[in-house]
């Protein structure tokens, strides 16, 4: 019974702390509070068999919290670079576009000549 308290409470926290702001979760945060979910849930398991559900469940939320903080932020940095890539990629494609045009036009220039 305390097991299944202490993990609906750290679900309960983990949901109304998502629902509290405007935007979008955030790679890092979803893995912060993914992991602090996971963690109270095995924590209160682990602290169910020896006699100690909540503070199992708060030790475990705190590492998995911690986890999924740092699991998220590389995660979220490799979207970002990921992103930064694209652009120059689409960047370059718009330069060589250019330079077709370019090279067309003075075809079609030395053509007429």
């Amino acid at each position: 019974m305390r097991i299944r308290f202490a993990i609906l409470a750290g679900l309960a926290a983990a949901i109304l702390a998502a629902g509290c702001t405007g935007q979008p979760l955030s790679t890092r945060e979803e893995g912060t509070l993914g992991g602090a979910g996971l963690g109270a849930g095995a924590g209160a398991i682990i602290g169910a068999a020896v006699g100690h559900p909540g503070a199992g469940a708060a030790i475990g939320a705190g590492l998995g919290g911690v986890s999924g903080y740092a699991v998220g932020n590389s995660m979220q940095n490799q979207e970002a670079a990921n992103q930064q890539t694209q652009a120059q990629v689409q960047e370059q494609q718009q330069e060589i576009e250019q330079q077709r045009m370019q090279i067309q036009q003075l075809r079609q220039q030395n053509e007429t000549e």
